[in-house]
């Protein structure tokens, strides 16, 4: 992901998606291209033609925070976008040596995270990282998500499960919504480190594989994973309607907890109460079996 080009391909996409209407601009006769012309943004963001010009080419070093700000504002950006125009500028910048793309380190989640994992027993929770690996998740999370984790590669990925099993389409019944989603934060993920090597290979094996991600990833959506509601088809006790919230891990970068939880009597806690007593059943047995011995000899 080269940021020249990030910065080009995300400022001409949101260029092209904000009407003269949008911005307060009368238009006169018609258009040859949608959306604002180089010339309108850079009046409304207060800088010249050229000066907007070389920053949609690509060029972000140097460009002071007021004007960040003028370009959001003249070209409607959202929070999350906002967020991403300040990453693709401070990846712009110029560094003393050059900068090479790092490796993830395999990440862990620390003996006491996982303790906290294991403490939540009525709301599904996993911790994953910016990769979308999941990293650990406590027995209901395991048993919620029980088709991405019958996969034998570890760590399991969300993503990938998302775009490239079948099953996925059978879990999710708003699949599109959910996979156009997922690369928004991708692509936000993607701008605050895009040096991140593993997330750049997860892009280029989706986009190899996946044309519904391809497409999506050429949208340059960006987008914040917060908090919302989320429809699953579980293959044990059928369709439930979760919550769910993000948590930074503070002492480890780039790990997020997540829980899901359903209204309390709904239908929905009644089937994540009768799917934790299914996850629970066979780990008490298997914890009998050891008292009894009869486990690791």
């Amino acid at each position: 992901m080269d940021p020249k080009e990030e910065i080009r391909a995300f400022l001409t996409s949101r260029r092209g998606r904000t009407t003269p209407q949008d911005a307060g601009i009368t238009s006169y006769g018609p258009r040859r291209v949608p959306g604002l012309r180089r010339s309108e943004v850079a009046a409304l963001a207060g800088v010249s033609v050229e000066y907007y010009t070389r920053i949609e080419r690509g060029n972000l070093s140097g460009v002071s925070d007021s004007v960040l700000d003028a370009l959001a504002d003249a070209l409607g950006l959202d929070e999350a976008e906002r967020g991403h125009l300040v990453d693709l500028a401070r990846s712009a910048q110029p560094a003393g040596t050059p900068r090479r793309r790092r490796a993830t380190p395999k990440q862990q989640v620390r003996p006491d995270v996982q303790w906290l994992l294991d403490s939540i027993t009525g709301a599904a929770a996993f911790v994953s990282n910016g990769s979308h690996d999941v990293l650990a998740a406590n027995p209901l999370g395991e048993a919620l998500w029980s088709p991405l984790f019958a996969k034998r590669d570890r760590p399991v990925n969300s993503a990938r499960f998302l775009f490239l099993d079948p099953v996925a389409l059978e879990m999710y019944p708003d699949w599109d919504r959910i996979a156009t989603e997922t690369v928004a934060i991708m692509r936000h993920t993607a701008g605050a480190d895009p040096r991140d090597r593993r997330l750049s290979e997860l892009v280029g094996e989706l986009s190899m594989q996946s044309q519904a991600f391809r497409t999506r990833w050429a949208s340059h959506d960006v987008r914040f994973h917060n908090s919302g509601t989320k429809r699953l088809v579980h293959p044990v006790v059928g369709e439930l309607t979760l919550h769910f919230q993000r948590f930074d891990v503070a002492a480890e970068s780039g790990q997020t907890m997540f829980t899901y939880t359903a209204e309390p009597g709904s239908r929905s806690a009644q089937g994540l109460d009768l799917l934790a007593s299914w996850a629970a059943a066979p780990r008490r047995a298997a914890s009998v079996l050891d008292e009894r011995g009869e486990v690791g000899q």
